[in-house]
């Protein structure tokens, strides 16, 4: 059994041509729209076409909606869908039967024509190449919110994954951790109904803050071990040059030299850390 799981905030225009589209197009479905709290018809159009709807009492965030939904969905196989009507449902049958190559998750993958402006192409972009490095696979579309799971090894990972934004990188950087397959498929994306959610100041800063979370998440040393590098090259850089000057070792050279082992064993401790958040106990 397909469920498929639709986070909503007053996408009510949206989902009324959405629903019809997605119910013909895979009829025996599951179709679950969470409602994060929507001030518009949401309801009332979810009622209209007879799908699952979970309402949250407040907006909780787009992460929250996906956990919400996660949780209520009956289905092997979850399709994590946009409710504004970017994604096409007829891809859907692409994307599952990636599934069954072997893979554990399947994400649609968008063309640079694919994406909300030049400012948000170019953002993902390094996002990608920045999870690329860091995983040592090729990360084609990070933050795509249209994606096919195993729901199984999905929820594994629901303590992970934000309430707000960012839940896409975060998966995705957990089953690249767990080593799990993960393939990219690429899709078309249409204009989206009604206005973004996203602000591009406070959520730029929300992005920016990904940069590290991606590092921290999937390898600490990563992150840790080139600013310990830093570090140490500037003390030794500044130790030769004040001892050809002053002929003395300055405290600023032990400042240095101090800090880059500081940040070394923070690294270290943090590896620690992480292996121990993706343990799994598998015996059972």
């Amino acid at each position: 059994m397909i469920s498929i799981v639709l986070p909503a905030k007053n996408e009510g225009a949206a989902l009324a041509e959405l629903l019809p589209r997605l119910s013909g197009a895979q009829p025996n479905a599951e179709i679950i729209v969470v409602d994060d709290g929507s001030s518009d018809d949401t309801a009332t159009i979810c009622a209209r076409f007879g799908v699952t709807t979970v309402r949250q009492p407040y907006s909780m965030g787009n992460g929250a909606a996906i956990k919400r939904g996660a949780r209520t969905a009956r289905g092997e196989i979850i399709v994590f869908m946009d409710a504004d009507g970017q994604h096409d449902p007829g891809d859907v049958e692409r994307l599952v039967a990636k599934i069954g190559d072997g893979y554990d998750m399947v994400v649609g993958a968008r063309d640079w024509s694919g994406q909300a402006g030049a400012g948000r192409g170019l953002a993902n972009t390094f996002y990608n190449w920045l999870a690329s490095c860091m995983t040592g696979h090729r990360v084609a579309d990070l933050t795509s919110g249209f994606r096919v799971v195993r729901a199984e090894k999905f929820r594994e990972f629901l303590h992970l994954l934000p309430n707000g934004f960012s839940y896409p990188t975060t998966i995705t950087m957990a089953f690249f951790r767990s080593a799990y397959a993960v393939a990219y498929e690429p899709i078309a994306v249409h204009k989206r109904v009604g206005k973004s959610h996203i602000k591009p100041l406070r959520d730029g800063v929300r992005f920016l803050l990904i940069i590290f979370k991606i590092a921290t998440l999937y390898s600490p040393l990563k992150l840790f071990v080139p600013a310990s590098a830093a570090f140490f090259m500037l003390g030794l850089g500044y130790y030769i040059y004040t001892f050809t000057i002053l002929h003395r070792f300055t405290n600023m050279s032990v400042l240095l030299f101090s800090a880059a082992v500081i940040v070394f064993l923070i690294g270290l401790v943090s590896e620690q850390i992480t292996a121990m958040t993706y343990r799994r106990d598998d015996v059972k």
